[in-house]
């Protein structure tokens, strides 16, 4: 009989050495440029994270920007905007492209530049001087003067909830030409200069009415506008019956902070708009904007409006597909996965953290697929049993409770082999910073156990779900190895064509996008 260590090893020499030290300094595969920048654009916040500054992740998206072709850095752009739902990434890319190939600029500006907020965003970020200017240039102010002028009122009105830059701020820049006498009016009022009155947009007028006097109904204006003045809790209750979906869901605690479910009928009206599945269907949210809902929610919220919360999580996820075969999915719950999913920002860190999203994709995957195992891991497995059949939240808030310890990627692909179990598909979930596992030279401890998993069951596939922007990995180079990062529902859809076969890596995802 052939000695198994010694063909083992051998076997483990044929195996993609490491080439990267993570940011624990152990040995991981760093990221092809191409994969780099999508892996950035789809978990990337420009915000402090666990292991690096804000100034850090910036300079590593323009380097990985520069490291690829501008129409990739497009595409890029828009499926992290359009399919990842990110906000600061895709301003940013768009902004690099107005220098290095303004003809993409001007093709995907109106795909990622899609509201008012992300306006802002970009020309903060052309000023700021980090993608080569300090102006926004002629191509780049017109591109901001077109997105002014098609607006709407309405669009406009929402816009002006900002500053830093205001809307006020980017009129004066760029100058837009008025196409009507109430355009001109609201351009002069935003900006502080004459104007006729009697030309003003009805919503402005009625509130510049309701200013002089507040006896008179609430006007029409976006409820940012309203909520530094003094109101009653009947107008806070009017004001939940009015702004938009995503503000209700952010907005929870400041309605009961300011009394509005105290007012008869407001909390089962809140409940009822939540839990709407056309308003779903077209919102769309993240799950782990509904969980950080959950988490966010103060005793002051009524449990009726909780439980609505729970309803729209399970609507959110009624998308997770069903995946075929045995299924394993391994959330890291390690002390790094404490970091807030967004990072780390002065005054407004999100309270939703890592571990609670690769909890919430485990808990979702077991929802949809009830014989799945779940095996959590830090320095090893925990055991821990989930009921298949509970609520998303319970076991996502079992998930979350965990934490602490060191990582080790590899830990359960490791007891999966020493139970010779029959595997086809193994979800791994992470921030991809394993240490305690760490290999003295050639391919990561995960690269090895994987290698050994498949040799069982020929035919399984690895997925790596990166949800921090580190550029690296600790499985790559293998068609049965696919790495994507990001945490919207984009993710799950994405790992259900690739267990059927249908996807060859994540960099052709974002390839396939049209600019």
């Amino acid at each position: 009989m052939a000695n198994k260590a010694l063909f083992a090893s051998a076997i483990a020499k044929l195996l993609p050495a490491a080439d990267i030290r993570n940011r624990e300094g152990a040995p991981a595969y760093a990221y092809a440029p191409q994969g780099r920048l999508a892996q950035l654009a789809a978990t990337g916040t420009l915000a402090d994270s666990f292991y690096g500054a804000a100034e850090d992740h910036l300079a590593d998206a323009i380097e990985a920007a520069r490291a690829v072709d501008p129409l990739f850095v497009a595409k890029t752009a828009v499926y992290a905007r359009q399919a990842g739902a990110m906000k600061d990434m895709p301003a940013l890319l768009t902004a690099y492209l107005t220098v290095a190939e303004p003809d993409l600029a001007v093709r995907v500006f109106g795909r990622v530049i899609d509201t008012g907020r992300m306006l802002r965003s970009f020309v903060q970020i052309m000023r700021s001087g980090q993608v080569g200017r300090t102006s926004l240039g002629t191509r780049p102010k017109r591109l901001v003067k077109d997105w002014l002028e098609a607006a709407s009122i309405r669009d406009l009105m929402a816009a002006a909830t900002g500053k830093d830059p205001s809307l006020a701020d980017i009129v004066r820049m760029v100058h837009p030409k008025p196409a009507d006498a109430a355009r001109r009016a609201l351009y002069g009022w935003l900006i502080g200069k004459p104007y006729d009155v009697a030309a003003l947009p009805t919503e402005i007028a009625a509130f510049e009415g309701w200013k002089q006097d507040r006896s008179r109904d609430l006007p029409p204006v976006p409820f940012e506008w309203l909520t530094s003045e003094p109101l009653s809790s009947e107008q806070w209750a009017a004001l939940a019956g009015r702004m938009g979906w995503q503000a209700l869901r952010m907005n929870l605690n400041t309605l009961a902070r300011n009394g509005a479910f105290e007012v008869k009928g407001t909390a089962e009206a809140v409940a009822v708009r939540l839990a709407d599945g056309q308003a779903l269907s077209k919102v769309r949210p993240m799950p782990y904007q509904l969980q950080m809902a959950l988490a966010a929610a103060g005793p002051g919220v009524p449990l009726k409006v909780q439980a609505a919360l729970e309803d729209a999580l399970e609507q959110s996820l009624g998308r997770v597909p069903v995946v075929a075969g045995r299924v394993v999915v391994c959330p890291d719950v390690s002390g790094s996965m404490a970091m807030p999913v967004t990072g780390y920002r002065k005054g407004a860190s999100s309270k939703v953290r890592c571990i609670d999203v690769a909890a919430l994709v485990a808990a979702a995957m077991l929802r949809t697929n009830r014989e799945a195992r779940v095996m959590p891991f830090e320095c090893d497995v925990v055991k821990l049993r989930l009921d298949p059949k509970a609520r998303v939240a319970v076991n996502a808030a079992a998930l979350g409770k965990i934490g602490g310890g060191g990582t080790n990627v590899s830990a359960p692909l490791a007891r999966l082999n020493a139970k010779k179990a029959d595997v086809d598909l193994v979800v791994i979930v992470s921030d991809n910073q394993s240490w305690v596992d760490a290999t003295q030279g050639g391919a990561t401890a995960t690269m090895r156990e994987w290698d050994r998993l498949v040799r069982r069951n020929p035919g399984a596939r690895l997925v790596c779900v990166d949800i921090a922007p580190y550029g690296s990995t600790q499985a790559s180079g293998r068609p049965d190895i696919l790495n994507v990062g990001g945490f919207s529902d984009a993710v799950f859809d994405t790992i259900a064509s690739f267990a059927r076969g249908e996807t060859r890596d994540w960099v052709s995802i974002v390839e396939a996008m049209e600019v």
